[in-house]
C-alpha cells in the first residue's frame, strides 16, 4: 500500500522512482514552471515530468537547481519528441534536453509517441544512452500492446515505464494487466480526465464518503492500482491537495465502482491514429 509521498515503486531494474509526481505539460517557460516545481518540492515532491515539447526543461532545470534538495533524491523525466525519433536524432534529441536541464545524468527518458517506422530506431538510441550511463531508466509514452511487443521484439533491454492517459473513463485494462505481466510500471497521464472525470456523480459522491475531493479519490485510485500518477497544477493549493492522498484508502466497493466508469474514452489522441 503507498501511504507516504516518499513512497517508490522499483523498477525492472531496480531503479526507484516516486509513485506521485509532478507533471508540467502546458507550464509556461519561466516563472510560471519554476514555481509549481518550487511549491511541489516544498510539499515534499520529489518527482517532475517535463519533455521536450513542453518547452519548459529548463526551467525545470533551473527549479531543481535552485531548490537546494540533493540531486539523488530528486527523479526527473523527460521524452523525445517524435520529429526527432530516428537514432542519431534521437541522440542528438537527448542532448539538448540534457542541456537545458542542466543534468548530467537524466532519470527516464521516454519516447514521446509511436511514431510508425522510427520507433523501434528510437528505442535502440534509448538503450544506447541507458548502456552509456546518461540515463537512469528508459520507457514508453503512449505505446499500446501491439506498439510495446514490437519493442520486445526487437530489444536488448525491455522497457521499464508506459505512460499512458489513464483515467476512470480510459481504463486500459488489456494494457495494465500486459505492462504488470512484463514488469513494465504504467503510469498515468490526465489522471483527472483533463477534469473531465471530477464532476463525475459516482467521483463525487465517494470524495463525499471519505471527506476528500474528487481530485483526491482519482490520484489514490491510480495509486491503488499501482500506477504512478503525476497530476499537473500551477495553483498551490491544488498541488497541495494532489499530495494529500496518503491518510485514508478506497475500499473494494469504492474501487470497483469507480472501474466500472470505463467507456474507453479518449480525451486527447490515439496512439494508432495521431498525427503529429
Amino acid at each position: 500500500m503507498v501511504a507516504s509521498i516518499k513512497d517508490c515503486t522499483v523498477l525492472n531494474n531496480n531503479v526507484e522512482m516516486p509513485w506521485l509526481g509532478l507533471g508540467v505539460f502546458k507550464m509556461k517557460e519561466g516563472d510560471e514552471t519554476e514555481n509549481a516545481i518550487h511549491v511541489a518540492l516544498d510539499y515534499g515532491y520529489r518527482s517532475i515530468d517535463t519533455a521536450a515539447i513542453y518547452r519548459n526543461e529548463a526551467s525545470v532545470g533551473r527549479a531543481i537547481r535552485n531548490s537546494g534538495i540533493p540531486r539523488d533524491e530528486l527523479f526527473i523525466t523527460t521524452k523525445v519528441w517524435n520529429a526527432n525519433q530516428g537514432y542519431q536524432s534521437t541522440l542528438k534529441a537527448f542532448d539538448e534536453s540534457r542541456d537545458k536541464l542542466q543534468l548530467d545524468v537524466i532519470d527516464l527518458y521516454l519516447i514521446h509517441w509511436p511514431v510508425k517506422g522510427k520507433y523501434t530506431e528510437t528505442w535502440k538510441a534509448l538503450e544506447k544512452l541507458y548502456m552509456d550511463g546518461s540515463v537512469r531508466a528508459i520507457g514508453l509514452s503512449n505505446f499500446l500492446v501491439h506498439h510495446i511487443l514490437d519493442i520486445l521484439d526487437i530489444c536488448e533491454i525491455p522497457p521499464m515505464v508506459d505512460q499512458v492517459e489513464f483515467h476512470p473513463q480510459l481504463r486500459q485494462p488489456e494494457l495494465h494487466r500486459f505492462c504488470v505481466e512484463h514488469q513494465i510500471q504504467l503510469e498515468a497521464w490526465a489522471p483527472l480526465g483533463q477534469s473531465r472525470s471530477l464532476q463525475n456523480p459516482a467521483v463525487v459522491e465517494i470524495a463525499e464518503k471519505h471527506a476528500k475531493s474528487p481530485a483526491q479519490i482519482l490520484i489514490r485510485w491510480d495509486l491503488q492500482l499501482e500506477v504512478v500518477t503525476i497530476p499537473k497544477s500551477i495553483k498551490p493549493e491544488r498541488i497541495l491537495e494532489n499530495s494529500q492522498v496518503f491518510d485514508f484508502s478506497l475500499d473494494s466497493s469504492d474501487m470497483e465502482r469507480i472501474g466500472r466508469l470505463d467507456e474507453n474514452l479518449r480525451f486527447s489522441d490515439d496512439p494508432d491514429t495521431f498525427d503529429f
